[in-house]
């Protein structure tokens, strides 16, 4: 791809569900950006994308705590009479609310939300952050990548408008809040890749006019569900963005050509694996040396 190409203007749509959101197929969005580069691949990627995945119990806890939080997103229906989802009738009311698009929670799992929102709200960073009425939950933002005509979306969890600047607020639940373990979840979940291109999206669309930043808040899954609030380093921010413009380019030329290569690609030569290059040399050292 050449960078003169056509570039649709970007868009910004409020309103719409997340199912809407996640379906749409004329755009990628950060999750996808991330899943074409290793350890996914493309092949993985479009599988995937091609192949919706049922929802799973896993993230309605954090979807629900989204919504207790910001006040946008799936409504949560609590499962009353029941502990859990042994019984067949549990599970008909469980499945009944995921196919209406709503989150079931066990009465001892909507307390639990209802605590964490309650800490969200409480503390003295995370709290003024998505203060009611402060901030706009959950926009759609669509722009076109100039250098490959690739349409992207973002939908910020919460934007707030403060003098002189625009905040990109991103809420996320995690088992342990601590900051080693929240550089570790970006390293393996790259976030660092998410930071970047809301960034840029958010500026595309003309919604920061005076520049935007991206602020994490993580939650613990573990009472007393502790908060870490934190902006990423400005060198991880540039790593992100450097794997976004990669992963477009992927992008771009596997849609230009109908080919989504799996991790080896098109090659005539069996190629070599060995261990991670630190137990390499480590064991090398040990054992060689």
């Amino acid at each position: 791809m050449t960078a003169a190409v056509e570039v649709e203007a970007p868009k910004v749509v409020d309103g719409l569900s997340a199912e809407a959101y996640h379906a749409d197929r004329t755009s990628i969005s950060s999750s996808g950006l991330r899943a074409l580069l290793n350890p996914g691949c493309p092949a993985q990627f479009k599988y995937d994308r091609d192949h919706p995945q049922a929802p799973k119990r896993e993230f309605d806890l954090g979807n629900a705590v989204h919504a207790a939080v910001l006040g946008e997103g799936h409504d949560i229906v609590e499962i009353v009479g029941f502990n859990d989802y042994k019984k067949a009738d549990a599970r008909a009311l469980r499945d009944e609310a995921y196919a209406a698009d709503k989150v079931p929670l066990l009465p001892k799992e909507k307390a639990q939300v209802d605590a964490m929102a309650k800490v969200v709200r409480e503390h003295p960073l995370a709290g003024p952050l998505f203060a009611p009425g402060t901030g706009v939950a959950e926009r759609s933002v669509y722009w076109t990548d100039p250098a490959t005509g690739v349409r992207c979306r973002v939908r910020p969890d919460w934007l707030k408008q403060l003098p002189g600047t625009t905040l990109c607020v991103d809420l996320k639940t995690i088992r342990d809040a601590a900051p080693d373990t929240i550089s570790r979840a970006i390293r393996d979940h790259n976030y660092h890749q998410q930071d970047p291109l809301y960034i840029d999206g958010i500026e595309a669309a003309g919604l920061a006019p005076e520049g935007c930043r991206f602020i994490f808040v993580f939650v613990s899954k573990i009472a007393p569900y502790l908060i870490t609030v934190r902006e990423l380093t400005d060198q991880d921010r540039d790593i992100g963005r450097a794997r976004n413009e990669r992963a477009m380019r992927i992008y771009a030329e596997c849609e230009d050509t109908g080919i989504w290569p799996d991790w080896t690609g098109p090659v005539t030569e069996i190629p070599q694996i060995g261990m991670p290059s630190w137990d390499t040399i480590r064991q090398a050292e040990e054992y060689l040396g």
